[in-house]
C-alpha cells in the first residue's frame, strides 16, 4: 500500500516485511503480545532497544531480557557485568529505532542526547534501573540475560511506548 506525497510515494507498510502467512506460529504468537520498549545500555558505551523483557519483583528485584548474543551490548555487559534498563516513552520512537539499528546514528548512538555517565552505563534523565549481571544463557535464537536490580531512580514514569504486531503503540487514555 502506498500514498502519494509531494516529491514521490511513500509506503504505509513495510514492503520488505515477511507476510503473516509465512511467519512461524511462534513469531505470530509473539507478535500478538504487547511488549514494553526499553533501552538497555552498558559501560563502553553500548546500547540496544529491547522489547523482550520483564521485571520480577522480589528481594532483590530482577530484570530478564532476550538480547542478541552478537550485539555490542552483550560484549559490554559481559566485560563489565553491569547494565541499565530504561523504559521508553512515545516521544522516544526515533531513539528506539536508532538503538535497534533501524535508523542512522550520525556521530554514534550516544551523540546529541543528554546522557549522564553512571557506573552501570550511560542514561538519560528519567526512570532507569542499574543492574548487575547474574546469568546469561542461550534461549531460542537469543541470549537470556538475568540481572539483579541494584538501583532505581525515583522518577515518575512517563506513559510507556509499546511494541505490538511490528509497530510502536501507545496506551489510550
Amino acid at each position: 500500500m502506498t500514498s502519494d506525497v509531494p516529491g514521490g510515494r511513500i509506503h504505509l507498510t513495510d514492503p520488505f516485511a515477511t507476510p503473516d502467512e509465512e511467519k512461524s506460529a511462534v513469531r505470530r504468537l509473539r507478535g500478538r503480545l504487547a511488549a514494553p520498549v526499553t533501552l538497555w545500555t552498558a559501560p563502553g558505551p553500548a546500547g540496544l532497544t529491547v522489547s523482550s523483557m520483564l521485571v520480577a519483583d522480589g528481594e532483590p528485584g530482577r530484570v530478564l531480557g532476550l538480547i542478541d548474543a552478537e550485539s555490542e551490548l552483550w560484549d559490554a555487559v559481559e566485560k563489565s557485568e553491569l547494565f541499565t534498563v530504561a523504559p521508553l516513552s512515545p516521544a522516544d520512537r526515533q531513539r528506539a529505532d536508532r538503538f535497534a539499528g533501524l535508523m542512522p546514528a550520525p556521530g554514534g548512538l550516544f551523540a546529541g542526547d543528554d546522557w549522564q555517565q553512571t557506573e552501570y552505563g550511560p542514561v538519560r534523565p528519567g526512570l532507569w534501573a542499574g543492574c548487575r549481571l547474574v546469568e546469561a544463557r542461550p534461549c531460542g535464537w537469543a541470549l537470556l540475560i538475568e540481572g539483579v536490580i541494584e538501583t532505581i531512580t525515583p522518577v515518575d514514569p512517563k506513559p510507556p511506548l509499546l511494541h505490538y504486531r511490528g509497530r510502536y503503540r501507545e496506551l489510550a487514555g
